[in-house]
């Protein structure tokens, strides 16, 4: 199962659909970064993996690194494979953009049901939660940035 990333839009904005990005490694973005990233309008990321792709090859010509800069120019390409849906989403959120939901799911139809159905109004019941248990003693900040996706608030 893939995982799937629900965006709508900001209230001002004019009505529009909420946009479903997978998340995960994108092919046609490590095959072709430059037009995978016009393709989807990253215009300052295009503009520096041109540049990057460039001066790579460049360096090859030159300073006679011809075996070091297409290995260095496959890490653009993995960069923008492993990263580009996550260079979507954030210029979805400087947009204004907010997540809404996070699907997994086998397609983007079965997202797509999967998000409809749950958010739907007349289908659904009201389920009542209960309040989370209130803690004794004051709340400790988190003490500042954590490895990977781990992190422990409260310990210091």
């Amino acid at each position: 199962m893939a995982r799937y990333v629900v965006m709508v839009p900001p209230p001002d904005a004019p009505a529009t659909d909420a946009r479903i990005v997978r998340d995960g490694f994108t092919l046609l973005g490590f095959l072709f970064p430059p037009l995978w990233l016009l393709w989807h309008r990253l215009w300052l990321a295009t503009v520096l993996a041109f540049a990057a792709m460039f001066a790579l090859s460049l360096l090859a010509e030159t300073a006679g690194f011809k075996l070091v800069a297409p290995l260095l120019s496959l890490l653009v390409s993995l960069f923008v494979g492993l990263e580009g849906r996550a260079m979507i989403l954030s210029a979805l959120a400087r947009r204004g953009w907010t997540e809404a939901a996070a699907i997994e799911a086998d397609s983007l139809a079965d997202a797509e049901i999967r998000y409809a159905f749950a958010f739907s109004e007349p289908n659904t019941k009201s389920i009542e939660v209960p309040p989370a248990p209130r803690r004794a003693g004051p709340v400790r900040p988190a003490s500042g940035p954590a490895l990977g996706m781990l992190s422990y608030p409260g310990h210091g």
